[in-house]
């Protein structure tokens, strides 16, 4: 619940290349009265808080931090992004053990600090960090969950738009699933406007062949692996869709986001009913109370049967790291 008598506080956990663009991201955009920035490299943490404060002239935010977890105190919401970083070649699920136990220690801090905080994972795996993490430190899985296939939603919306030639706010797609290899687009209930993606055409000729669906699915699994071949490291964008994120719980939006938390049974469909207790992303609406409701999205069969398996892929792994 956010606070009163005052604007949001906004934490992020983590220095680097991500945390620094969340923070960044929210002060520009004016998400939080105070943006906090927690990192345990002090001068790091220290030179990213000076670089950001030193503009807040120009904004309505004001930037704090430094290696001390109390920087943490009273926020509303807490964006993790602490980490190993993911390396060229490696994919998300080989971060899992590392990062799994950087979460175990940096977790119980910031729930001490901010304990009514909803608290969105970016760190990956960020599926099983979730499903870890809800397990262990009885957090409500509305509180606690991950940005899940936000981001890759909005890759495959740029990939649409570029083929249809339209804005990709007039996109309307989404990639459910894994945040990973595993992950795939609902191609039955994607449209242009309000034409079906597979009957959008360009002079009577139809742009979305089977071919060019599955290319842009390629392309939508690999984009992360492209930029990081280039230039290191994913940050601007995963640094927007974090704080779209975000916008949407301050501002008690109540849309719909693919972020990823815990499935229970009792919300899915009963088709779906194998996803208990693992976490993968799903349409979902998002507001002052976190991942507040999943909505099970209509799928044809052969998306239905990749949703499980994407399931199977991440219980797998889940199950070798819990406790």
């Amino acid at each position: 619940m956010l606070s009163m008598g005052r604007g949001p506080k906004l934490g992020v956990v983590g220095a680097g290349a991500v945390g620094t663009a969340v923070a960044y991201n929210a002060q520009i955009r004016g998400l939080a009265r105070e943006i906090a920035l927690f990192d345990i490299n002090r001068s790091k943490v220290r030179a990213e808080v000076l670089d950001m404060a030193h503009g807040s002239q120009f904004t309505a935010s004001r930037v704090i931090g430094g290696d001390d977890v109390e920087v943490l105190a009273g926020c509303d919401v807490v964006v993790v992004t602490a980490g190993a970083a993911q390396k060229p070649g490696e994919t998300r699920l080989d971060l899992v053990n590392k990062n799994v136990a950087i979460m175990r220690s940096v977790l119980p801090q910031v729930i001490e600090q901010a304990p009514d905080a909803v608290i969105v994972l970016v760190t990956n795996p960020c599926d099983v960090l979730t499903a870890v993490a809800v397990e262990e430190f009885g957090v409500p899985s509305a509180r606690l969950f991950s940005s899940g296939c936000v981001l890759d939603s909005s890759r495959l919306r740029w990939l649409v738009a570029e083929i249809a030639r339209v804005s990709p706010t007039s996109v309307h797609a989404m990639v459910v699933g894994e945040h990973g290899d595993s992950e795939f687009p609902l191609w039955s209930s994607s449209r242009v406007g309000h034409t079906p993606l597979t009957e959008w055409t360009e002079r009577g000729t139809r742009l979305f062949t089977p071919e060019i669906l599955a290319d842009m699915t390629q392309g939508v699994v690999r984009a992360a692996y492209t930029v990081i071949e280039g230039k290191g490291a994913t940050n601007y964008a995963v640094g927007l869709a974090a704080g779209r994120i975000v916008q949407a719980v301050l501002r008690d939006e109540q849309t719909v986001l693919p972020v990823s938390r815990v499935l229970r049974a009792q919300e899915l469909d009963p088709s779906l009913e194998s996803l208990d207790g693992i976490a993968l992303s799903l349409p979902t609406i998002v507001g002052a109370g976190g991942a507040e409701r999943v909505v099970s999205p209509p799928m044809v069969e052969d998306e239905r049967a990749r949703l499980l398996r994407s399931g199977e892929a991440l219980r797998e792994v889940f199950e070798t790291v819990r406790r």
